[in-house]
């Protein structure tokens, strides 16, 4: 094999940039491809489009003759750099000449003839979109038909009808903002007939427009005495904003049901329901869970309209329900025997089955239903009088469907039934009884607020056509606008499983791949997917040709649907060293593969270290199949959790891993020199973690990257028996070597700062004997008097203890302070980070940094969330997790040594 050019991934990224823009990205809803339709776990397009430029574009270092100097090759990696920061800007997505700029540094790499990129496990298209965008052929594979469906849109049909003028006679600029102004021109038209038919449905009060119904769930009591209809809810609240809190109060009756007064101001009444389940407001008696399971389960369980926000003008306000609204809503049920399927029942995620909702009928009230129905109903017609609209304007008249390749009048009025079915599929994920309310947004909550179906007590119900919150206007425009930013360029996407996906081209392979057992998405998407059925069968009769979507294939651990955790464990590693082994025959020889990767699950101490049951089986299949592993970078592709993801599995990391197909010449060593090659090299991939802003609570999982790159870089291992290491075994190893090294990064710190830490390590925040607190100051080249005079530490009547946050004055300035340390600069603006926020502890850390060296102050925090995580100290793991993750993006906001470094610390108490 001859030596392949390193690409810029092997060597370095402009890794701050690339966090920043992905973090930033998570905010960004108007135009952003996620807005297309629900999809969970996408990738940030920043993070993609960077690791896809970085894994084609040659490092300098590998053009000597062009770059024969350390400091040439390193103005020219600044120069890559600086087109990076450009390209991971949101706002620059559709800079075309920006664009052309970096396809013209990739296609220099490849003589003009770029590989094409390939992801076999697409999803929501992230990877392919941006590969597509940068001006590369995107191959993209996915098994579930929703997916299918959304990167066919994106990377095939945006592009079928170039150069035509959309219909609806509004000048465009582009093909994609041709579809989407017929999009709003046919949507608007579907709205109009859908909502004549169901004006009745929707009663107006006057001249009043209802907005929201909220209903909640309810009861019998189990008491005989009392027996009344009970609502279950878990807050009285409708909205929660500073200065606008509304919320209701609950009246009984004479039909020993509920009504409710709708009152001004903060509510401090509690709910009816809670996790283990509900009280009487009558009686008070206590109302099991399992009862309220079993009342469920036998059809009992009921709803009943509480209250309805409505529109007069421009002012919105919240009123009572009323008996007529309650009549309105009640509707004949549709025929919709699609909705017959049975929900899985999974125990993790799914919950509405326990409560008797056992088909996606059950997860829509009779008025949802009729309504979501009707849209259905009007698809034929729509896209008909599309077709028929192209035929007017001189469309070829061919038939040749759109599946099949068309782009004629056919093919075009097909177009708009797949748009307007994304919109319909849009629209249902809020109108269903599993929507919430927001009430701190004051808005309908989608049914998948989180990656599960979750039971709800009070849901919202929103009239479609208000224009208002989840109505059918609002979702059309969301997707509408995701469709006007869409790049033009070339792809095509097959639906399968991944260990079957075919190329007939050279790719390079970029891909983000199931997490274990993280989330079974089959079970997720089959809300959508029996719509989508419904509505696209038709057009797309291969896509759609099954009840639900295929689980069979799903590479997903799933205990419960594979018999048990070692079945799924084996069919999970199995399949993914079938489909590794697959892509080791696809790609390049030449070229590296990359794997986004972000899994945390609960150890397992088995062996002789901890390991993670999600990362060995992913790792195993990439070592079984002859990978090696050459990088790993931690990029923030998670949205940043709070207190209780600390020791979830939740990370605000994703570790990109850098692969080749291991060298032939790569020697055997024993577990000595493997362990040897560790400690040399992990202390310095530790750092440039760190450096690069990898969260805390994820250093140990984006540690495994460079701890696997160190054991894969060997042909094997070779234990003491002459067998070969296992990956588990090579895990274990590196979180020991992991724990070596945060441990000697103490030796940094000065004297103060190590016997904070030692005492710490002993005591935490707790009281501890003064004497043993001498004699440690001692044994660490400092004393108590130092450590008060430095304002750490407090002895008292032979008592002693670290001051913690809450001891320490707002007011500190560094530049005042004639004995600082490490500690010190960590304990203070990790309070003002979590006290005041960015504008308080940026400034702060600045001023810091004229005293002492800041970044041993940030291995400091990496240690202390490791300590404390250990020890289960939560809430400082918390504080310390939030200090080391923004450390960088403190530097940037800080103001600049030259300013009044004191007034900048004192503005924000200026202003309270």
């Amino acid at each position: 094999m001859t030596q392949a050019r390193r690409k810029l991934i092997e060597v370095a990224l402009p890794l701050d940039a690339i966090n920043r823009e992905s973090g930033r990205e998570k905010s960004i809803r108007h135009g952003h491809p996620s807005t297309l339709h629900l999809w969970w776990a996408r990738r940030p397009l920043a993070a993609c489009r960077a690791v896809i430029f970085a894994q084609l574009v040659d490092d300098p270092s590998s053009h000597p003759e062009r770059f024969p100097t350390e400091e040439a090759q390193k103005r020219e990696r600044q120069r890559l750099f600086e087109l990076m920061e450009r390209l991971v800007v949101w706002e620059n997505a559709g800079d075309t000449r920006l664009f052309r700029e970096a396809n013209a540094e990739i296609a220099a790499c490849f003589d003009g003839s770029p590989p094409a990129v390939l992801d076999p496990f697409a999803g929501g298209g992230s990877i392919p979109l941006e590969a597509k965008r940068l001006g590369l052929v995107a191959l993209a594979n996915d098994l579930n038909p929703l997916p299918v469906l959304l990167n066919t849109l994106m990377l095939e049909l945006l592009d079928r009808f170039e150069g035509r003028v959309p219909l609806s006679g509004e000048l465009t600029s582009n093909c994609a903002q041709a579809l989407a102004s017929d999009l709003r021109f046919f949507a608007l038209e579907l709205e109009r007939r859908v909502g004549a038919r169901l004006a009745q449905n929707y009663g107006q009060r006057g001249t009043a427009d209802p907005l929201v119904y909220f209903w909640a769930r309810t009861v019998s009591c189990p008491n005989p005495a009392c027996r009344l209809e009970v609502p279950l809810l878990g807050a009285w609240g409708l909205s929660s904003r500073r200065g606008s809190e509304v919320f209701m109060r609950p009246v009984i009756n004479d039909e020993n049901s509920v009504d409710v007064e709708v009152i001004s101001g903060s509510a401090a009444l509690q709910g009816t329901m809670a996790r283990t389940g509900g009280t009487c407001l009558g009686c008070s008696t206590i109302i099991p869970l399992a009862y309220v399971k079993a009342e469920g389960t036998a059809g009992r369980m009921g709803a009943r309209m509480l209250a309805v926000q409505e529109r007069q003008g421009t002012k919105r306000s919240f009123r009572p329900a009323t008996n007529l609204d309650r009549a309105v809503a009640q509707v004949a049920v549709p025929e919709v025997d699609w909705l017959d399927a049975s929900l899985s029942t999974h125990p993790q995620y799914m919950a509405p089955p326990r409560y008797g909702l056992t088909t996606f009928k059950d997860l829509f009230s009779d008025r949802q239903l009729s309504t979501l129905a009707a849209f259905v109903e009007e698809l034929d017609t729509m896209q008909a009088e599309a077709e028929q609209m192209a035929l007017d304007q001189g469309w070829d008249p061919t038939t040749q469907t759109i599946s099949e390749g068309g782009r004629g009048a056919l093919a075009y009025g097909e177009m708009m039934r797949i748009l307007l079915a994304l919109g319909i599929d849009r629209l249902v994920n809020r109108q269903s009884t599993l929507c919430i309310w927001d009430a701190t947004r004051v808005n309908v909550g989608q049914v998948f607020s989180r990656q599960a179906y979750s039971m709800t007590w009070l849901y919202a119900e929103a009239n479609p056509f208000a224009g208002a919150s989840g109505s059918f206007a609002g979702q059309v425009e969301f997707l509408a606008k995701a469709i006007e930013q869409l790049p033009a360029g070339r792809g095509s996407v097959t639906h399968g499983p991944a260990q079957n996906v075919e190329v007939t081209q050279l790719v390079s392979v970029s891909t983000d791949p199931p997490y274990y057992d993280n989330v079974p998405y089959a079970d997720l998407s089959d809300f959508f997917h029996v719509w989508l059925r419904k509505m696209l069968s038709p057009t797309f009769p291969e896509l759609f040709g099954t009840m639900l979507s295929p689980k069979a294939e799903e590479l997903v651990a799933d205990s419960v649907r594979l018999g048990g955790k070692q079945a799924a464990k084996a069919y999970f590693e199995q399949g993914m060293q079938q489909v590794f082994r697959k892509l080791y025959g696809l790609q390049a020889d030449d070229l590296p593969m990359t794997v986004f990767y972000a899994f945390k699950q609960t150890e397992d101490s088995s062996v002789e270290g901890a390991t993670s049951t999600g990362w060995e089986t992913m790792l195993e299949a990439l070592v079984d199949s002859g990978w090696s592993i050459v990088g790993t970078w931690p990029m923030r592709t998670e949205q940043p959790g709070g207190l209780r993801q600390l020791g979830r599995n939740a990370l605000a990391s994703s570790i990109v891993i850098v692969c080749r197909k291991r060298s032939p010449e790569a020697s055997a060593v024993n577990r000595r020199g493997f362990l040897q090659s560790l400690k040399e090299q992990l202390p310095q991939a530790l750092r440039r973690l760190q450096q690069g802003s990898v969260a805390p609570v994820d250093l140990a999982q984006a540690a495994i990257g460079p701890g696997m790159a160190v054991f894969t870089q060997f042909r094997t291992v070779v234990e003491a028996d002459g067998a070969a290491m296992t990956v588990r075994t090579a895990l274990a190893l590196i979180n020991q070597v992991l724990d070596e090294v945060l441990s000697e990064q103490e030796g940094d710190l000065n004297s103060d700062s190590r016997f904070a830490v030692a005492w710490f390590t002993q005591q935490g925040w707790n009281e501890g004997d003064s004497g043993l607190a001498d004699q440690l100051a001692r044994a660490k080249n400092t004393s108590i008097d130092g450590l008060e005079r430095g304002g750490i530490f407090r002895a008292r009547a032979g008592r002693a203890r670290l001051l913690g946050p809450d001891d320490l004055d707002a007011a500190w300035d560094p530049s005042r302070d004639g004995r600082i340390c490490e500690w010190e600069v960590v304990i203070r603006v990790a309070k003002a980070l979590d006290e005041g926020g960015f504008d308080r502890a940026a400034p702060l850390l600045v001023a810091c940094g004229q005293k002492i060296d800041l970044d041993s102050a940030k291995e400091l925090a990496y240690l202390l969330f490791a300590l404390c995580e250990k020890k289960g100290w939560t809430q400082s793991a918390l504080l310390f997790n939030a200090l080391g993750s923004s450390w960088s993006d403190l530097l940037r906001a800080g103001p600049a040594p030259s300013m009044d470094v004191q007034s900048a610390l004192t503005f924000d108490e200026d202003e309270e």
